[in-house]
């Protein structure tokens, strides 16, 4: 196994993930999104952020080269984000930033693709308290990191500080918030309770002044995902879409169209970064799929599910299921159209192990990845091919948590 050993903070400066990255180029031949000491590539720059809450063993696998980082041990980690370059170990002691060294500059109609050094950046200032979701929210974009406390206080920090190695001082957001602070279209889209208590759509400009947005409930909010049409938050009744056209912005529900009880409501989005469909558990029996270019919403019956993702444009519905396999299913039929044999023999978070985490699916452009924790591996599926196993990542700790940056 190829194992590397990270150390931060040294004082030659030298890349101790890989082989030290050149020095920048001329102003005048500056891509997009350089910064300073990365190497640009021609291809994404994919990399698995791993960690075992329990021993706090964490690894960051290199997709390209196959290599295996070994990075600072974080025990009690309660939840793994990323906002596509920066992993956040959520824990009761608060969230460390990891930069991993791998990013996307997407402009549209092109994108650079950069990898440079892993770092520790240490933990964020004034965060503390359990699970992502019940504690500190972070969400980035190439301009800004916002933080939002447990307490509906958020903090913006300026992204240029993190690609410089430091956590600085985050400048406060007025008002108090409901869920994450989301940046989206150089503004921080969030919700924030009215007079009556129910939260709404608010649009804030990077200055922290209220932006004009159409006057939209979200009730019981929870769960959210930025798309390329728009930022979605999950509501009771089912999710609302904040937009930006043309410098202004309009917020739209787009409904369930029955009622859906407490238990089986969209809460967890998981989709491709920069795709439009996004899937969510409803309840143990189903998952939801929510187009969001075309409004609608598809519940597929999929049984019990333990994890589920979708690439979307005509890509297949993944979902592991308790038996330890992959299953495909066409989202717009429900019929299962491909099955793998079981990959994991334990599959934590079912049965007895209920409350242990339980395993994610990562999709890009070409390739799904699935943590198994009991089998100390990772599987890349190839899930335009019948979901065939293209590669497996063995290891020396057990991935209970994954993200995949990079993108």
């Amino acid at each position: 196994m190829a194992l590397t050993l990270l150390t931060t903070g040294c004082a030659d400066g030298r890349n101790t993930a890989g082989s030290a990255p050149p020095a920048g180029p001329p102003a005048s031949a500056t891509p997009h999104g350089y910064v300073e000491g990365a190497q640009e590539k021609a291809e994404q720059q994919s990399r698995l952020l791993l960690n075992d809450p329990r021993t706090g063993d964490t690894r960051v696998l290199d997709l390209i080269t196959g290599e295996r980082h070994e990075v600072s041990r974080t025990p009690g980690t309660t939840a793994l984000t990323t906002d596509g370059r920066f992993g956040h170990l959520h824990g009761a002691d608060g969230t460390r930033v990891l930069d991993t060294g791998a990013w996307t500059v997407d402009h549209g109609d092109h994108a650079h693709y950069y990898r440079a050094a892993i770092r520790d950046l240490g933990r964020l200032p004034g965060t503390s308290g359990g699970p992502e979701g019940a504690g500190t929210h972070v969400r980035g974009d190439a301009a800004v990191t916002a933080v939002t406390h447990a307490d509906g206080r958020a903090g913006i920090h300026r992204r240029a500080d993190l690609e410089a190695g430091d956590l600085g001082t985050p400048r406060p957001l007025p008002g108090t918030h409901a869920g994450a602070v989301v940046p989206y279209a150089e503004h921080l889209l969030t919700l924030t309770a009215d007079a009556e208590g129910a939260p709404r759509a608010a649009v804030y400009d990077r200055e922290g002044e209220r932006v004009p947005v159409p006057d939209v409930r979200c009730e019981e909010p929870r769960g959210d995902a930025v798309t390329r049409r728009g930022a979605v938050f999950g509501c009771a009744d089912g999710a609302l879409l904040i937009r930006a056209d043309d410098g202004t912005f309009t917020a739209e529900k787009i409904p369930y169209g029955t009622r859906v009880p407490e238990g089986e409501r969209a809460a967890d989005f998981r989709h491709r970064a920069g795709g439009d469909t996004l899937t969510a558990p409803a309840g143990e029996r189903a998952v939801w799929v929510l187009d969001v270019t075309e409004r609608t919403w598809t519940r597929v019956e999929t049984g019990p599910a333990v994890a589920a993702n979708t690439a979307g444009e005509g890509s297949p519905l993944l979902v592991l299921r308790p038996d330890g396999a992959l299953h495909g299913y066409d989202i717009a039929t429900g019929e299962r159209v491909a099955r793998t044999k079981p990959l994991l023999e334990d599959v934590p978070g079912t049965g007895p192990d209920a409350t242990a985490p339980r395993p994610v699916l990562e999709v890009d452009r070409s390739r799904a990845y699935l943590n198994d924790p009991a089998g100390r591996r990772v599987y890349e599926i190839d899930y335009n091919d019948g979901l065939r196993v293209a590669r497996t990542f063995d290891l020396d700790m057990e991935p209970a948590l994954m993200v995949e940056t990079g993108r």
